[in-house]
């Protein structure tokens, strides 16, 4: 690479000196040509380029959004004379520029539209292709399901005629994500399935492979198989760890949800104890240690006042979040039965005073375990007992009886079918 002209060494010292006013407005007058007579158009162009980038690094790092914006805006004019490739590649770092800066999804979404529309006018469909799957993830975490699972459909059909096994990859794992958070996990294996298969006939990059092992866990520990996702959450937590991605963090959660849920409390001071592990230590994985403690002792108080203590921590991920409910009814269910097993007969109000509960929640937890046939009892409201019955006997006289109609009809049938053949 050639070494950088005066004005970009001017404007590189102003922003490393925090002097972001001057810097931008030389980054600017770099940007708008004005010494364009003293460089060759090719190292020109790469100026233009390394002031763009720079200068929407600036707007990042002191939290910019709008800035931004407009900086993406007033780069098209010049963009044209670039290669496709790099047109590309410039347009995709500025948009990718707002992911750090908190609350901007929405103008995130704004901008990524308008470079859409752009791209389809200056007829750059590789750019167009990559902002809309961009656009697609934006709509995923925005919680806009419908209108990106839309664009993934597009996508998937343009990416099949074209053969883009690369591309198809990463459609196939978004879809998967859509599918997962609608609920709808047949679709959603479905999907990995098809970014697995693709995977599977190209060179996959370490991020993307610990993205398909990550979706892979997620999707077993939803089937209650948490030894096999633990075996997938490993996978990817070795791949984001081995290219320092901040999401090796939210992996090792993962890791860690899976033994709660097995209840293998040593397993997670082995896996914490790792030299891998120990720089994560954070109070995110004190959560999971404090959830874990909680749910090892059967305390339904303790795990409760995790759950305050650490609510950040626990209810941002909607996964780990999903889980620990299912968790926290499990253990209501425990201490509720372990109540009310030496009774035949309890008021209700002494078991809400006991487990610590308000009466209307108890009522309903014990509703549905009885609707579940968890135990076998009835809820007396006038009075505000709980009435328990032993659990009934099978009698195994009807299903006798029933086998016997039915291998005589079958004798029936046959002998039927035998005179009719001699008739």
């Amino acid at each position: 690479m050639s070494s950088p002209s005066e004005s970009l060494i001017k404007a590189r010292d102003l922003a490393s000196n925090g002097n972001y006013v001057e810097a931008e407005k030389q980054y600017f007058s770099i940007i708008q040509g004005n010494n364009v007579d003293e460089l060759p158009s090719n190292k020109f162009l790469q100026e233009q380029e390394f002031s763009i980038l720079e200068l929407g690094k600036i707007y990042q790092d002191n939290k910019q959004p709008d800035k931004l914006k407009q900086l993406i805006t007033d780069s098209r004019s010049i963009l044209g004379n670039f290669a496709k490739s790099k047109t590309a590649k410039i347009v995709k770092a500025l948009i990718e520029d707002f992911d750090t800066i908190p609350d901007t999804i929405g103008l995130q979404i704004s901008a990524t539209k308008e470079c859409i529309d752009w791209a389809v006018e200056s007829k750059l469909s590789f750019l167009r292709q990559n902002l809309q799957l961009k656009l697609s993830d934006l709509l995923y975490k925005n919680g806009d399901y419908k209108d990106s699972l839309k664009i993934i459909n597009e996508l998937l059909r343009e990416y099949k005629k074209l053969d883009d096994k690369s591309s198809l990859v990463e459609v196939q794992l978004l879809e998967s994500k859509i599918y997962h958070a609608l609920r709808n996990i047949p679709k959603s294996r479905a999907s990995l399935t098809g970014a697995r298969t693709s995977a599977n006939s190209i060179y996959c990059p370490t991020i993307l492979q610990a993205e398909l092992d990550c979706q892979s866990g997620i999707l077993n520990a939803e089937e209650r198989d948490y030894k096999t996702a633990f075996s997938y959450f490993y996978e990817s937590f070795e791949g984001y760890n081995s290219q320092d991605d901040s999401k090796a963090i939210d992996v090792l959660k993962y890791m860690l949800l899976t033994k709660i849920m097995l209840n293998l409390v040593d397993d997670i001071n082995n896996i914490l104890s790792h030299k891998n592990v120990v720089k994560f230590q954070s109070k995110d994985i004190d959560a999971m240690k404090s959830i874990a403690k909680a749910y090892s002792n059967r305390s339904l108080k303790e795990f409760e006042t995790s759950l305050i203590t650490y609510s950040k921590e626990l209810k941002s991920d909607p996964i780990i979040k999903n889980h620990f409910n299912s968790l926290y009814d499990n253990l209501l269910e425990q201490n509720l039965l372990k109540i009310i097993e030496s009774y035949n007969c309890v008021e209700l109000s002494h078991i809400s005073k006991t487990i610590g509960l308000n009466l209307q929640q108890v009522e309903g937890k014990l509703s549905q375990m009885i609707l579940d046939k968890v135990f076998y009892g009835v809820l007396d409201q006038g009075n505000g007992w709980l009435i328990i019955y032993d659990e009934p006997r099978k009698d195994s006289t009807y299903e006798a009886s029933l086998d016997l109609v039915k291998n005589l009809s079958n004798v029936v049938d046959l002998l039927y079918e035998k005179a009719s053949a001699l008739n």
